[in-house]
């Protein structure tokens, strides 16, 4: 079972800063870790690995310090590591993002099963693990608490709902984004983290994925972010008491003050 796990480096803070002029993430300076929705699909893949047997490569798009991320999958159990890697793929929103890691899969060859987290925390979008499977033409299951019944031809994952969840049955290869409720990830190892210190990690440009130079980073990125801004805080609400019937209708005559109903 060969199995292809995508992560993403996202900064380990919620206090994020924007550059004004391009409407993008400022990196620099900021440290990084796993996006933590990623590091439940590197344990699911682990966990399907010591199953059936195969490999699991981690892969990543970014740049050259995203290196940090990788070896970390690679101190969990993972036993490949690729970075995507090249000044032209900067400023790639999802739908060029997803084109350029499929690249680097098809380069891989021969790929049963790609698991993502379901999204990054820094996006918020949940869009580059579907779009990774459109345009590789396999099918996709989005939002998977559980794998069942894996074997080489196929497996049944449940994708989780607000209301429960849907049993779906799919063959091979498939794409799959994860939920964390599908399993614990696992700390690395002493041994795992010596041996990713000295793991080689393998590069590729968009020239080494024969990628076309129109469908990858900002020149390839339909998505136009005009402005970015913080939304004014919530002043404080008020509290209605007493009772039920009187609370209604205090209630109903303010919001026909305010011509909300």
């Amino acid at each position: 079972m060969n199995i292809v796990v995508c992560i993403k480096q996202v900064p380990d803070t919620t206090d994020v800063k924007i550059n004004p002029e391009t409407n993008t993430l400022i990196r620099e300076g900021v440290d990084s870790i796993i996006n933590p929705f990623d590091t439940y699909a590197i344990e699911e893949g682990l966990r399907i690995k010591e199953k059936l047997g195969g490999e699991v490569i981690v892969m990543t798009m970014g740049p050259p310090q995203a290196e940090s991320v990788l070896r970390e999958a690679l101190s969990m159990g993972c036993g490949e590591a690729i970075l995507l890697t090249d000044r032209n793929f900067a400023g790639a929103d999802t739908w060029a993002t997803s084109y350029t890691l499929s690249r680097g899969i098809k380069k891989i060859g021969e790929v049963d099963l790609i698991i993502c987290g379901k999204q990054a925390i820094d996006g918020d979008t949940a869009q580059v693990g579907p779009g990774i499977a459109e345009m590789l033409d396999i099918p996709c299951i989005t939002y998977t608490g559980k794998i069942k019944d894996i074997d080489e031809n196929g497996f049944t994952a449940l994708r989780m709902t607000e209301s429960g969840h849907n049993v779906i049955k799919s063959p091979l290869p498939a794409l799959i984004t994860v939920v964390k409720e599908i399993n614990e990830p696992r700390m690395p190892s002493l041994r795992g983290k010596m041996n990713a210190k000295k793991a080689d990690i393998t590069h590729y440009t968009a020239a080494d994925l024969a990628c076309n130079l129109e469908s990858i980073g900002q020149l390839g990125s339909p998505t136009v972010v005009r402005k970015i801004f913080a939304p004014p805080a919530k002043g404080k609400g008020e509290i209605f008491k007493g009772e039920p019937a009187d609370t209604a209708e205090k209630l109903a005559a303010e919001l026909k003050d305010k011509g909300i109903v």
